[in-house]
């Protein structure tokens, strides 16, 4: 038996026993993503299955939590029902909330000094611990729907990740748990109209961006110690996107994932190495890519809206050899979708929900959920949370039918995904950062 089998036997409270476990396996050549989820694992005993959240869509990148007790109901409307603290949050800002065992990080905006922020805040009781200002710089153009602060950043317990529009440069900076900046970094240019949001995500010792834009597109991948570019990948089709890349083990193969530059493409985490290739369907893309039991679904986009599902085994150009079954009808453009026990569900930007069964395509339902939507959502103990721009929560048992479990508002609006860790849920309001269900421990 390794030593990692030995750590993960131990129902590991300590923060040395997690640490024993972070270190056997980078040893074993776990990458950060697998590492983070096995620290997680070890946290409480496995039937709690307490998570961290260290990035855009969790420890998963795909909406997905383990954890089994989730809260089901609050309602801020009636003297905060269900709400364990509430905390005002400086500026402005789209970028979802992570959380790292009792450090939850987001970034921010403060338009009147043209600064862009990150906070970190407490997670047992909602107070603020430090906010670093990483960039002063002009405010960019943009969409009315995004915003200056747009991007979520990622953490692999020892430093947050994020990025920034620096003028027409991608700024990328390392901060510390205490705030101090560790380096700063511009991979590259960035131009787009509709303004800028890129979610980093961790790999190895890899830091790595989207930089789909109007210009000399881009993917590339960053050294975690110092932010010197690993590698850098050309995106041929020059237009820009908002997707965050999906990295997978996917038939002996590390896959990572990217929809957007007009296509959806595939390619080595390691080396930037492209895999395989998928032309359109449409321009523009927002959304991430999920994989479910076998199959991986996209919904996008602009000007055309699109939802199709794709053997992710391919090489080469597979156009037209791997996409299994393609719909338009209630596709979503900004809003990411959700793979979970067969199904896959959405919602699209005008409020419409959907589930499919995954392996036919067949839509199994298709209801309004509310009136608009930015959110991604999120998944634990079977159910599904969605969360439309007006804070309000709908939570459903996916299956043949629509099943509503719940309906809760937050009372004010939401543009950001939702957090699941350690047994609460996470919100980041358009000025309040909220932990739903009871008081952290």
């Amino acid at each position: 038996m390794n030593c990692l089998s030995v750590a993960a036997m131990v129902v590991a409270r300590c923060a040395a026993c997690r640490r024993l476990v972070w270190r056997c396996a980078k040893k074993m050549g776990a990458n950060v993503a697998v590492a983070a989820v096995l620290v997680s694992a070890v946290v409480v005993p496995v039937s709690v299955r307490a998570e961290n959240w260290p990035q855009w869509r969790g420890p998963r990148g795909d909406g997905t939590s383990l954890e089994s007790d989730v809260p089901l109901h609050w309602n801020a409307d009636e003297g905060d029902e269900g709400i364990a603290w509430k905390t005002e949050l400086p500026g402005k800002g789209h970028a979802s909330p992570i959380v790292w065992e009792n450090h939850i990080f987001t970034a921010t905006a403060i338009e009147e000094e043209e600064s862009r922020v990150l906070l970190a805040v407490d997670r047992r009781t909602g107070k603020l611990l430090w906010q670093r200002t990483v960039l002063v710089a002009p405010l960019e153009g943009k969409h009315p729907l995004n915003s200056y602060a747009s991007g979520t950043p990622a953490t692999d317990g020892r430093a947050v990740y994020a990025a920034f529009l620096d003028r027409d440069q991608m700024l990328v900076v390392a901060v510390d748990f205490n705030g101090r900046i560790l380096w700063r970094t511009r991979p590259g240019p960035f131009s787009s109209k509709h303004g800028f949001c890129s979610c980093p995500v961790l790999y190895d010792d890899l830091v790595i961006v989207n930089g789909d834009h109007d210009g000399d597109a881009y993917l590339v991948a960053l050294h975690r110690s110092d932010g010197t570019i690993a590698w850098k990948t050309p995106r041929e089709n020059r237009t820009r996107s908002y997707s965050t890349p999906l990295i997978r083990s996917i038939g002996g193969r590390e896959q990572l994932i990217l929809s957007g530059n007009r296509c959806v493409a595939s390619y080595d985490p390691r080396t930037g190495r492209q895999l395989w290739i998928i032309d359109g369907p449409t321009e523009q893309f927002v959304a991430s890519v999920v994989l479910g039991r076998e199959l991986l679904f996209m919904t996008a986009g602009y000007p055309e809206r699109h939802i199709l599902a794709i053997r992710p085994d391919g090489h080469g150009n597979v156009t037209d050899s791997h996409i299994v079954w393609r719909t338009r009808r209630g596709a979503a453009y900004v809003p990411s979708p959700i793979a979970i026990d067969g199904y896959f569900l959405l919602v699209s930007d005008d409020g419409v929900g959907s589930c499919f069964e995954e392996s036919s395509g067949q839509r199994l339902w298709m209801k309004r959920l509310g009136t608009h939507f930015s959110a991604s959502p999120v998944a634990a103990a079977g159910l599904v949370y969605f969360t439309s721009d007006r804070g309000e929560t709908t939570v459903l048992r996916p299956g043949k039918k629509l099943d509503v479990v719940a309906v809760n508002s937050l009372g004010e609006h939401v543009y950001a995904s939702p957090a699941v860790s350690q047994g609460n849920l996470y919100f980041r309001g358009e000025r309040h950062l909220f932990c739903i269900g009871a008081s952290p421990k």
